[in-house]
């Protein structure tokens, strides 16, 4: 048994994150802390934990949290950096959900957060925990940098066709659309029912805090630099992502998939066989958000569209994911199970929620 401190617990990844951490058997939640609700009951805030969660939130002066096996920051960005050299420092671990620590570049972040990055000197050290690809690593790290949503979905739509050297990585192309929640839990006048809801929008189209992110992490998968355009999309649903990728497949990878029809669907059954929170779905296939609602799972799609009587040249990859989930606290609970040495799945094995 583990105790663990939640940074920032009343936001959408923070109460997904408690309702995650008290059903997981190894983990003892000691300490959640909000400036705002400090001596509120939790299950006050959050009456769905009534019964389940006894905490009262805890100014972050007085939560005790160098105490804890593992810290979750569940914060807007800014306050992780602030706080984690400390943390660390008395034999915490971290696991921070905001953006603190996905760049390997303090230049690059602070270019895109346009904040003075307090603690450029962990950038190096803070493992980027997209489990799929950086697990071996994971399991030792003291501070774990939780992938952001979209770059979660995006990644792994794409990552089986980079890393095979089969698409032409200079012009990708990901259109993804996120529900509400992906904004956070705050009063916005285009999160507002009224403005949100009946309506579909583009936004970010000239540059996006994600955009960096993923790049560097296909890039690392690359072993280049890669192009790609990302347009965000705001639907008006609460949760989910649904991520429609393009990419252009290479001359040699045409040749080969000549005389197999199945060679894409292959390299991607290939590549996350054995990936407990991964599904390559049947060829053909179209997942849409609902089949993702509330669990720790990304399911892919991979289709090769036809032209006339002529296959295309580019590879179009489905990739559905819960922001909340996979996208955030799902996969920060993952990411603690890997450096603990817990089951990977231990706490994550809930069935989506339909309808």
């Amino acid at each position: 048994m583990i105790k663990v401190g939640i940074v920032g617990g009343t936001g959408y990844t923070g109460v997904e994150l408690l309702r995650l951490l008290v059903q997981h058997p190894e983990a003892e939640l000691t300490a959640i802390t909000s400036r705002q609700e400090a001596g509120k009951a939790v299950s006050a805030v959050f009456p769905s934990l009534r019964g389940r969660v006894a905490l009262e939130f805890s100014h972050p002066d007085k939560a005790a949290l160098e105490k804890c096996d593992v810290v979750f920051f569940a914060t807007p960005n800014g306050v992780a950096m602030g706080e984690a050299r400390a943390l660390l420092a008395a034999g915490a671990r971290v696991i921070d959900i905001s953006a603190d620590f996905r760049f390997r570049d303090a230049a690059e972040w602070e270019r895109w957060y346009k904040v003075k990055h307090a603690a450029p000197e962990l950038l190096a050290e803070a493992v980027y925990g997209l489990c799929e690809v950086n697990r071996d690593r994971i399991r030792g790290a003291r501070l774990v940098a939780n992938p952001g949503c979209y770059p979660t979905a995006v990644q792994l739509g794409l990552l089986p066709l980079v890393e095979a050297g089969v698409v032409d990585v200079d012009h990708l192309i990901a259109d993804a659309k996120s529900g509400v929640s992906g904004a956070g839990r705050k009063m916005e006048l285009h999160l507002m029912h009224a403005e949100a809801a009946d309506n579909f929008m583009a936004y970010g189209v000239m540059g996006h805090r994600h955009w960096p992110e993923i790049r560097q992490g296909l890039a690392r998968a690359a072993g280049r630099d890669v192009g790609l355009v990302f347009t965000p999309h705001l639907t008006p649903m609460i949760r989910g992502i649904h991520a429609t990728l393009y990419a252009r497949i290479t001359k040699e990878a045409a040749e080969s998939a000549k005389s197999d029809a199945s060679y894409f669907q292959a390299l991607f059954e290939k590549r996350y066989a054995g990936e407990p929170f991964v599904d390559v779905m049947p060829a053909g296939s179209h997942p849409d958000t609902r089949s993702a609602r509330a669990a720790n799972v990304c399911r892919i799609a991979v289709h090769r569209p036809r032209e006339g009587a002529s296959t295309s040249d580019t590879l179009v990859v489905l990739s559905v994911i819960d922001n909340l989930m996979k996208g955030a606290s799902g996969q920060a609970v993952q990411n603690m199970n890997i450096m603990f040495g817990f089951p990977e799945t231990l706490g994550l094995q809930q069935a989506p929620v339909v309808p």
